[in-house]
């Protein structure tokens, strides 16, 4: 598939799909507490008022938590749809349009980066071109959040919420992640895998990683 398809597939799919998908998953934060920590922890790493970018930001829920743990954050998404939902539920923040590959953002810009799920649509062999693209625009010391599906075989989807579109997601392996980050030129600092939670009908484990762009050395 090339870069042009997988990116036209992932933005027809949430079009389509965003308002049954905003319903389902209105809440996705409160049920899992895990997940909150790294959040939590990662705005903690970052700091108050720390500039963050949150990367394939769906319908701003993500964006909304980090920016009441005082981070100065934005979203941005590859679907107009998502970002209306965005724009209406968080009328106070900013939400814009763009992709992973190619963020128009200057180098060095940004304390932080998230990626909350927002990578298991990109293919592997794209992943490298998105890491560098995460760490051109961070700071020296700035973070980068990354969560995804662990796991080794990806799955197709045909049809969602009734609509009749297709997408694959890509599952990962954590250690397989941890490589291409540090050869990005990120330094690991954390990483954290969990059980699928029943109540959210997960059917895998779900990983997240911390990592750091260096900082400049001392002279």
């Amino acid at each position: 598939m090339t870069e042009v398809d997988f990116l036209t597939e992932t933005r027809a799919f949430y079009d389509a799909v965003a308002e049954d998908y905003a319903v389902h998953f209105s809440e996705p934060l409160v049920g899992t507490p895990l997940d909150r920590g790294v959040l939590y922890g990662f705005a903690e790493l970052v700091g108050e008022g720390g500039e963050v970018a949150d990367l394939g930001c769906g319908p701003g829920r993500v964006t909304a938590y980090l920016a009441s743990r005082g981070l100065s954050v934005f979203g941005l998404d590859l679907s107009e749809s998502m970002l209306a939902i965005a724009r209406r539920e968080h009328p106070g923040l900013r939400f814009e349009q763009g992709s992973m590959l190619e963020l128009d953002l200057p180098d060095g810009s940004l304390d932080g980066v998230v990626s909350w799920y927002s990578t298991i649509h990109t293919p592997l062999d794209r992943l490298p071109a998105v890491f560098a693209e995460f760490r051109r625009v961070l700071r020296p010391g700035g973070h980068l959040l990354l969560g995804f599906q662990a796991g080794e075989e990806p799955r197709r989807y045909e049809e969602a919420f009734g609509h009749r579109v297709a997408l694959t997601f890509r599952r990962r392996q954590p250690e397989q992640i941890a490589a291409l980050l540090e050869a990005a030129g990120f330094v690991l600092r954390s990483r954290t895998v969990r059980e699928p939670d029943e109540e959210l009908g997960e059917p895998v484990r779900q990983a997240c990683l911390v990592a750091r762009k260096p900082p400049e050395p001392v002279s």
